[in-house]
């Protein structure tokens, strides 16, 4: 896997004391208050960088309110950021995206969460000293942007680009993009493990449902939190040609766009 997208939990053990390295949790703030964190680490809640009024690109929060996150967490842009979460990683992968999308050159995925850390490793209840920073942020072009918004879906759809559900069978089932394929997102975690399978076996994986680097992939979901995870996934795996459909099912239908219904084999 690729380290500057995702790094293992040894990396990061080897890394802890680098000034440069600033952890972000993103679970609940009881949870790193009341549970323990990873030495070091600050808290960003997901619901802080979460937007529900839908501004500026669906979901994310806006990146000056991003910006606002990281000057208060005291990360810096030439910073190396890594997130983790304690569902597999699918909450603080879509830190990644948003970190991404706002600019942030370095920021990464621990394979694993909280859990598969603490399994092993020491964690702490105490709070790092912060100070602010100043924090500018550089949003990519849409030219730059792996989000795609609702026409430039139904282009892709058109020209027959592989459309990729990372929801549940029953989602799926209820409705879907026409000629779209199912990933659940959590095929690419190792449930005894927590963190992501191997490279072969994730190569594999998604070789038999037809999801190869040479395609055209569209992400979707239905609020863009899964596909967070399987975009980490795919960009750690060496696939460039991806986008990631921000409005994700719930805008297509609020839009009327076409959708298949019905049982499917896989």
């Amino acid at each position: 896997m690729d380290e500057s997208v995702v790094v293992s939990p040894d990396w990061l053990a080897t890394h802890l004391e680098d000034p440069q390295i600033r952890l972000v949790d993103v679970r609940d703030a009881w949870e790193y208050d009341g549970i323990g964190h990873l030495p070091g680490a600050v808290s960003i809640p997901f619901d802080s960088y979460r937007d529900d009024s839908d501004v500026d690109r669906g979901t994310l929060p806006g990146a000056d309110a991003f910006a606002a996150l990281l000057s208060d967490a005291g990360i810096a842009p030439d910073d190396t950021i890594v997130a983790y979460d304690d569902t597999h990683g699918v909450f603080a992968a879509r830190f990644v995206l948003t970190a991404l999308e706002y600019g942030h050159d370095d920021v990464r995925l621990l394979d694993g969460d909280y859990s598969a850390w603490n399994r092993d490793r020491e964690t702490t209840s105490a709070v790092p000293e912060i100070e602010p920073t100043s924090y500018d942020p550089d949003p990519l072009s849409p030219e730059e942007s792996p989000l795609i918004g609702f026409d430039a879906v139904a282009d892709a759809l058109e020209r027959g680009a592989l459309f990729v559900d990372t929801r549940d069978r029953d989602e799926f089932e209820e409705a879907r993009i026409p000629g779209a394929v199912r990933f659940d997102w959590r095929e690419a975690v190792d449930d005894e493990t927590r963190g992501l399978k191997p490279e072969s076996e994730l190569e594999a994986v998604l070789e038999s449902t037809g999801i190869t680097p040479d395609r055209e992939i569209v992400l979707y979901c239905n609020t863009a939190r899964r596909i967070s995870h399987t975009y980490v996934v795919l960009r750690a795996l060496g696939y460039e040609n991806v986008a990631f459909y921000e409005g994700s099912l719930t805008e297509w239908l609020a839009r009327d766009g076409e959708v298949e219904t019905g049982p499917v084999a896989k």
